[in-house]
């Protein structure tokens, strides 16, 4: 392997790698770090000692394994990502609730706020709830704005009107509004994207264990529509067309000739929660449905998700036709999904299930598309009330390993 010295390469672009190694890695000698870059040993040792001086890395002790003996001559030391060295604000806006939060630069959460929404809420109520949240975040917390990294925005693109977020000619959208407004009170970075981009960063970067087999995923968020994207370790998602919900319109069963929507037998219409809903709510009837009529007293405003998981366990067979076909398609749409894009693993999102619900749903896919795709499976380490980590997750990347740990008032960043 070829080695090159400091002067080779670009500064930033070397503590962007040794960042990532760290991230990836966990704690690592600069002997490996070298290797792994093919830098000499003096050039590593100059850029860490750098960025051990100002903060961003640490040395944590030697390097131990009981395995072997004990190496002759110098001794390896572990440096590792100073997970304290600035913390991160994260900011969710979705459809039914949004949530406020800071974390460490390893996810692990300090404080949070949310607020229960519906999609009439106003753009300036939504405004008054983050810079609220954010002061009282921190002065709880005794922090400073020089402590923190910056402020990540993950907004789900159904509220893109609420949060007065423009989409251009080019179909990418524009946070110039919000960023205004926000940026006016704080002056911090800021960074905005896509809330499924950001929530599928924050299933590879916070969690609890580092593993190989899982730097790639690609994730599915489940709701009123379906979206998906393919997220690494390493890079910065890039969607199809900046598109989260090309998902919807795939065909997933051509036989449907009933249906009147222009997109026959599509994701949205034949798996999203507001398709199944309708056919729930079509074959509603104390006749077709006597234990979900018995459970909502004859009154089809009652039905909702907890009803239906009790119908089903109840054996009210209309609905559990219905349920036991979406389970199906949804297979297929998994599978399909699985062998397009090849993943590590396939995350999950927003199903609303317990764990052994979601092992139930794994044995049910299993038995129609192969062991093979259903043991890739994993549900979301991220929860509802944890929603904005996802706004970290894209904060962290941008601002600290990106610009390879420098602040963002740096003159070599």
């Amino acid at each position: 392997m070829q080695q090159y010295g400091l002067s080779k390469l670009d500064k930033r672009q070397n503590r962007t790698q040794i960042l990532r190694i760290l991230k990836q890695q966990g704690p690592t000698s600069r002997i490996d770090i070298a290797n792994m870059l093919g830098l000499t040993r003096a050039a590593v040792t100059i850029i860490t000692n750098e960025m051990i001086a100002q903060g961003v890395i640490h040395e944590i002790g030697e390097y131990q394994n009981i395995n072997q003996k004990a190496p002759r001559g110098r001794k390896k030391i572990l440096i590792d990502i100073n997970q304290n060295y600035k913390f991160v604000l994260g900011v969710l806006i979705d459809n039914d609730m949004i949530s406020v939060g800071i974390s460490t630069l390893s996810g692990a959460v300090l404080d949070k706020r949310s607020l229960n929404i519906n999609k009439n809420i106003v753009y300036q109520g939504i405004v008054d709830f983050i810079i609220e949240s954010i002061n009282s975040i921190l002065l709880d917390n005794c922090l400073q704005l020089d402590e923190i990294l910056g402020i990540g925005f993950a907004v789900y693109p159904g509220m893109y009107n609420n949060a007065a977020v423009q989409i251009t000619d080019s179909g990418e959208p524009d946070y110039k509004m919000l960023a205004v407004d926000i940026y006016e009170r704080f002056k911090i970075p800021l960074i905005f994207d896509d809330s499924i981009k950001g929530m599928a960063m924050a299933n590879i970067d916070f969690h609890p264990e580092r593993n190989q087999n899982r730097n790639e995923i690609a994730f599915l968020r489940y709701g009123e529509s379906l979206h998906f994207v393919v997220a690494d370790l390493s890079d910065n998602i890039v969607s199809y067309d900046n598109r989260t919900d090309f998902v919807d319109n795939i065909i997933i069963d051509p036989t449907d000739v009933n249906s009147d929507k222009p997109i026959k037998g599509s994701v949205k219409e034949e798996l999203s929660r507001t398709g199944i809903f309708k056919k729930i709510i079509e074959a509603y009837s104390e006749e077709n449905t006597p234990i979900l009529f018995e459970l909502t007293e004859g009154d089809v405003n009652k039905v909702k998700n907890e009803t239906i998981k009790s119908a089903v366990s109840g054996g009210d067979k209309t609905v559990c036709k219905i349920v036991e076909k979406a389970v199906k398609l949804g297979s297929v749409l998994i599978n399909n999904l699985y062998y397009s894009t090849a993943p590590q693993r396939i995350v999950l999102h927003n199903l609303g299930l317990t764990n052994e619900e979601f092992d139930n749903i794994k044995k049910e896919i299993a038995n129609v598309v192969g062991e093979e795709v259903a043991s890739k499976l994993d549900m979301s380490i991220i929860d509802k009330k944890h929603g904005f980590l996802s706004g970290c997750a894209i904060a962290i990347r941008e601002l600290f390993f990106t610009r390879g740990g420098y602040d963002s008032s740096e003159k070599n960043k």
